[in-house]
Parts: C-alpha cells; structure tokens; sequence
C-alpha cells in the first residue's frame, strides 16, 4: 500500500478531519448492476413496463435468496438522481471504463467466499441473472470486499442511499484519495455509514463506495451549494488521478 506522501494534495489550506474509520466486515458482497431504463438527464422519473416488472422479480428472488446459506442481506435499489460529482477524470478515460448509468442495482451480502460460491450456482440466482440480462441494456457484476468502514449501511429502512463508481489508474491512490475526503462528508453532510467495496479484477470500477442518508436534503444541498465539495473533494480526486461516479437509490 502506498503511504500518505504518495497523495498529490491541492488546496492543502482547507483543513478537513481525518475521517472516522471502524473495523472493515469479514463479509463478502455481489453487487449486480443493471441499466434498463436508459435516460439523457440526470433524474431518473418514473419507471417503464419493463422496469417495473424487473423490479417486481428481483424483490421476490431477493426473498428467496435471503433463504440461502450464509447470505445476510439481500437490498435491491432503483436509482432516482445522479447528483453533481462526476469527475472530469472519467470523462478523459471514458474509453477505459463504462459511464456508470445504472438505475436497478443488487447488494448482497454473504459471510464467506464459499456460500457466495454455493449462491452463485444456485437456480434463484441463476434465474435472477437470466432475467435482469435479457431486460438491460448493460449489466456488471462483481464480487468485492469490504476494505475500508465509516459504520454498517442501514437496509432496513428507506433513505438516500449513493453507490459511487470510481475508476482510478491506481486502486492504492483511489483508497488513499478516498480517505482524505471523506472526512468532508463526515463534517458538511454528518454522514456516519459508509461500507467501501473493493471489487474483482473483472470489474470497470477499482472502488465502489455505498452509503446512506436519511433524505436528499441531507446530500444534495452540500454538493451545490458547498465550494469545497469541488476545491477539497473533486480537485483532489482529479489531482490523483480519480475520478467519481456517483449515483443515488432508493430501495426497492
């Protein structure tokens, strides 16, 4: 792992906490990430036929999956906004990675490398795929980890919840990057949960950043309005060659 002086840090007079980090999970996650209604703005209003009836199948194989050894959670999210934060890196890059438009997204979480083997080859998550493969117009999946903690990502209740797309052209920078300015979340938008996914080597994204909020209002707000969003958050990111894609959900 790179140390701290490997980061290329501008606007060293804006003086933000180091972000608070607890212990990561054991856990292991797929996350399934669909593009189905497809749309040239950043809202995502109101849903098609064919979404609905996506929707409607994920939430029930979601029940099923649930059942399965070892898995804890299953949440399935519909994407409503892509807030400002869209680095300009990405769009320098785009013939590297795949612009991040996914408006169906799967989490699942699992407490072993063998039970995600085990799901994997089972027929409700086969028919899952099946389904959401023949209705989209893009899908990834991968398997990732847990590297790096705010607090644990409450399913259980609605919210605002971001699912952030990075792509970097070095994964230790991204991590790096991504500490040193979270700790402006933490202070301009009291965000106290965040689970950071590593994912595979078949994934377009080095890092996937999942957290939640209890409303829009607690998010957008700070990203418009706040300078320092860009001159702290964003020119650092770029600046390290990293660039964001983030996406806002709710569940399903």
């Amino acid at each position: 792992m790179n140390t701290q002086s490997s980061l290329n840090i501008v606007n060293k007079h804006l003086n933000y906490p180091k972000v608070t980090l607890v212990e990561t999970t054991t856990s292991q996650y797929l996350h399934i990430a669909a593009e189905i209604d497809k749309t040239s703005f950043p809202f995502f209003l109101g849903k098609s036929s064919c979404k609905k009836s996506v929707l409607k199948f994920c939430k029930e194989q979601a029940e099923n999956i649930e059942k399965k050894a070892g898995v804890i959670n299953c949440s399935i999210f519909s994407a409503i906004i892509i807030p400002p934060g869209r680095g300009k890196y990405v769009q320098e890059n785009i013939s590297k990675t795949h612009l991040a438009k996914f408006d169906v997204v799967i989490l699942i979480e699992i407490d072993s490398t063998e039970h995600v083997e085990e799901l994997l080859k089972s027929k409700v998550y086969q028919e899952l795929i099946s389904k959401i493969k023949s209705k989209s117009s893009y899908l990834h999946i991968v398997k990732a980890s847990n590297v790096r903690q705010i607090g644990p990502v409450n399913h259980s209740k609605q919210g605002i919840f971001l699912f952030n797309y990075f792509y970097a052209q070095n994964t230790s920078q991204n991590l790096l990057v991504w500490e040193y300015t979270a700790g402006w979340f933490e202070k301009e938008t009291k965000l106290n949960n965040s689970t950071l996914l590593l994912p595979g080597d078949n994934s377009k994204y080095t890092i996937i950043n999942h957290c939640r909020w209890d409303s829009l209002w607690n998010i957008i707000p700070h990203l418009i309005f706040k300078k320092t969003f860009k001159t702290y958050v964003l020119d650092n990111f770029y600046a390290n060659k990293v660039g964001a894609q983030p996406i806002l959900y709710k569940l399903v």
